[in-house]
């Protein structure tokens, strides 16, 4: 089985790989980042690799090639050397080569991070930020120097390799130099990494200029929105990019007259990573290279080709990690996503069938429907991620389930008859589909957090999710697909999460956090609550009879007609609501027990009175008591610490007489 995978994946890379080996047009080449010039070149990151072109454009050429990635070039003040954030030697570390190209040296020489990666929302470690304008020391950004990856210091490094500097400041992100370097123009904090957009917490970066010599901070920009990429211009303006516009633009702000402008207005892609020469900025838009003119404050795409073999782009055999493994109902195929496409795979003999071979496109969480006729997945083949089923014998074509999404959906479960699709999205509602008429029903919209737990009733009649709200504790919602009722399965008072319907439809189970046991410390006289969650059941019919209902071991006598000797009296095994009454005559009345009495337990259920139970079907419920909210569940564990003790046999068994004992038992029992 596992080689069998390797295979599948493999495939599927191999695939990817060939449609991928295609270049792009000649003047098309996009996904070129980290740009930096000198007014005379552009340097850029193509394919983890530097390459450098003239200012108007062409054929680009290499720089690089070692392994890892090359990133973050920015050019030294006189434009004659290149600095740039390496992996040559395995570790992240600062470089210097001319700018035409040449052996690069090693300036920095740190700790091996555990979170390192240019994917990573903090950032790969040890970027580099600017040069200074009057001496040849390069500042970089590193992040060994604190445990929290939050957190980085800005260094300055000489072209002899001395040890880093830090600069005055306790931490920050992107920095420049005035053009004396008496002060730098810094962001505190460092956001650029992170995918969220328009965000405006506390951790929207502000630019704040800060004075070497005298210790004096001022904020420029003091919006809520992201401002960040501060470039210090020999015309002493300040150029940087910010989010209060919506899209992030470039603007500029004049220290003299504390004024801002906006110099770019993009709606459709972010403006991001830009650097700043004497005479002209470039920056990264839409995968592209654009080069901003500081005199006329006019921008234009600068027009670059990569012509190389391309190695990394060659098709290969390689392992790959799946995204999602799913089996089929009868467990002789299992359903794949990886790289973006939808394999099947047999148990043992057969084809492995790609069922969507769109390179073009990204498929995923798919799943197969449990009448194993049809494979369920989500792809973004229109531009936006929309749902889709299709034959599971890649037979026929897809149907596209949806249109017109505005979010992105996620994670589709199919309803056990196969007719519907339950599936979630960022706008945090939750939604069914029938398959038949694309008919999209709301089942649940929540207003605080996205619904990422839910599961359909064995009958497809149900459907329980949890309910997430801000400031208080989660918990089980049922909705009822023939009438749109909701119920609520579990109150506030503990939090409840992953519902989960038995084989039989007739519990509910949770997972909830209601067992208290303290831990009291050694050392202080504070206490804490560990493993508080368990597995709790939830009957959803009064007439459900409990599984913990208490049973006894009773002694038959011969001749009498009584159940055998150490047989289980099914009467005992009922409901508590459903036992016999104990009978008044003294010739039915069991025999009194004789030797010690059987000592109490301490998992019984609770009294009749209080059984749990939730009634989200419409037939349960009457039109003036829609719903049925339980006060209490039992656990499904083998014992409960909160459960209230079974009352000792001497308090239930028949006396003398017929009259019912008190409600409340002796202190002790009885001498027998």
């Amino acid at each position: 089985m596992k080689r069998l995978f390797v295979f599948i994946f493999t495939l599927g890379c191999f695939y990817l790989n060939c449609a991928a080996s295609a270049q792009t047009p000649a003047n098309d080449t996009r996904l070129l980042r980290f740009p930096a010039t000198n007014d005379t070149d552009i340097t850029f990151s193509y394919a983890g690799q530097l390459y450098t072109v003239g200012v108007k454009g062409g054929v680009a050429r290499r720089l690089t090639s070692g392994p890892g990635y090359a990133i973050f070039p920015r050019y030294s003040a006189d434009g004659k050397q290149l600095a740039f954030t390496a992996q040559y030697d395995g570790n992240t570390e600062v470089y210097v080569m001319p700018a035409n190209g040449g052996a690069p040296k090693r300036l920095t020489y740190s700790a091996t991070l555990g979170r390192d990666d240019l994917a990573d929302r903090m950032g790969p470690d040890n970027i580099v930020m600017t040069w200074r304008n009057t001496a040849d020391e390069i500042t970089y950004r590193s992040r060994w120097r604190s445990w929290d990856p939050f957190i980085g210091h800005l260094m300055s490094v000489n072209l002899d390799g001395n040890l880093p500097v830090q600069l005055p400041v306790p931490r920050g992100g992107f920095v420049t130099y005035s053009p004396d370097d008496t002060k730098i123009a810094y962001n505190r904090v460092f956001r650029e990494f992170r995918t969220w957009k328009n965000y405006r917490g506390g951790m929207a970066d502000d630019i704040w200029i800060y004075d070497l010599k005298t210790g004096a901070l001022e904020n420029i920009t003091n919006n809520p929105a992201q401002d960040l990429f501060p470039m210090w211009a020999p015309n002493n303006r300040i150029y940087f990019v910010s989010e209060r516009t919506g899209r992030a633009n470039l603007f500029v702000y004049d220290p003299a007259k504390k004024q801002t402008r906006q110099l770019t207005d993009y709606t459709d892609y972010d403006v991001k990573f830009p650097s700043i020469g004497k005479k002209s900025l470039v920056y990264e838009h839409a995968g592209q290279i654009w080069r901003l003119n500081l005199a006329t404050e006019k921008s234009a795409p600068v027009d670059i080709s990569i012509r190389e073999d391309l190695a990394s782009a060659r098709p290969v055999l390689a392992k790959v990690k799946p995204s999602s493994v799913r089996p089929s109902p009868d467990g002789k195929r299992v359903v794949v996503t990886a790289h973006g496409d939808v394999f099947t795979a047999p148990l043992k003999d057969g084809p492995v069938r790609n069922l969507t071979q769109t390179p073009a496109a990204h498929e995923r969480d798919a799943s197969w429907s449990p009448d194993g006729k049809h494979i369920a997945y989500l792809s973004d083949a229109t531009g936006e991620f929309e749902l889709y089923i299709r034959p599971q014998d890649g037979s026929g074509e897809p149907v596209q389930l949806t249109t017109g999404a505005t979010t992105y959906y996620a994670l589709p479960r199919w309803s056990p008859d196969s007719k519907k699709l339950l599936w979630t999205d960022r706008e945090q509602r939750l939604r069914t589909i029938d398959i038949e008429t694309k008919t999209i029903t709301l089942v649940a919209h929540n207003p605080d957090y996205v619904i990422r737990q839910y599961a359909w009733s064995p009958d497809s009649a149900l459907i329980a999710w949890t309910h997430q709200t801000r400031g208080a504790l989660s918990r089980i919602k049922i909705f009822n697909t023939a009438d749109g009722s909701t119920t609520d399965a579990t109150d506030g008072w503990y939090a409840a999460n992953s519902p989960a319907f038995s084989d039989d439809g007739q519990w509910l189970l949770f997972a909830s956090a209601r067992n208290f046991n303290p831990v009291y410390s050694d050392t202080e006289w504070n206490h804490a609550y560990k493993n508080m969650e368990r597995i709790y059941m939830i009957a959803l019919s009064k007439e459900t009879k409990s599984p913990l209902a208490p049973r006894s071991d009773e002694v038959g006598l011969s001749g009498t007609g009584d159940s055998p000797v150490g047989s289980k009296n099914t009467a005992d095994t009922a409901m508590p609501s459903d036992a016999a009454t104990p009978s008044t005559d003294k010739s039915s009345a069991p025999p009194k027990p004789h030797g010690r009495v059987a000592r109490a337990t301490k998992s019984a259920p609770p009294p009749p009175n209080s059984i749990p139970t939730v009634s989200p079907r419409a037939s349960s419920r009457s039109p003036s008591n829609p719903r049925t909210t339980p006060t209490s569940a039992w656990s499904a564990t083998a014992s409960s610490t909160n459960a209230a003790p079974a009352a000792p046999s001497w308090a239930t068994a028949a006396g003398k007489d017929s009259a019912p004992r008190k409600k409340h038992a002796p202190s002790s029992p009885p001498t027998i």
